[in-house]
């Protein structure tokens, strides 16, 4: 997972409570996005939409992947089992639960995307997240500075 982008600030806003991974369809320069790190998953989310046949599908909305052929922000299809999806549906009509992409990384030659099931933190939770960070960077430096 040599080519991983991480969506920061998915973990800074949401608190995860179940992580999935996918397969991502991908058209045209795209994937060259990924391996050159040019993929911007800042504000994306993962909906979810039903075929006419009554079949959930899972799509990325509102990622920027750089491609100078394709629209960078197109809705881009996820491949995830039926089961996996069900569970999504599940979860989802849950009181303030939002699937978000964690990741996209290629693995084994594919594009995969981690997506994961978030509940939005509060103000105050944000603000306790990075005061404990700022806590383990002053930690980090004195020990340092001791060694």
């Amino acid at each position: 997972m040599r080519h991983t982008i991480q969506n920061k600030e998915a973990r800074f806003n949401y608190e995860i409570l179940d992580e999935f991974e996918a397969g991502l369809i991908l058209k045209g320069d795209e994937i060259k996005s990924i391996r050159a790190n040019r993929v911007n998953l800042k504000g994306s989310y993962v909906k979810l939409f039903y075929t006419k046949k009554g079949q959930p599908e899972v799509f990325l909305v509102g990622s920027h992947f750089y491609s100078q052929t394709l629209d960078p922000y197109r809705t881009r299809k996820l491949l995830m089992h039926q089961s996996e999806i069900k569970t999504l549906i599940g979860k989802t009509v849950e009181k303030g639960l939002t699937i978000v992409p964690l990741s996209i990384y290629i693995k084994s030659g594919k594009a995969k995307i981690k997506i994961a099931l978030g509940r939005g933190k509060k103000l105050y939770d944000k603000r306790a997240a990075i005061r404990e960070k700022e806590l383990n960077i002053k930690q980090r430096r004195i020990l340092n500075s001791l060694g």
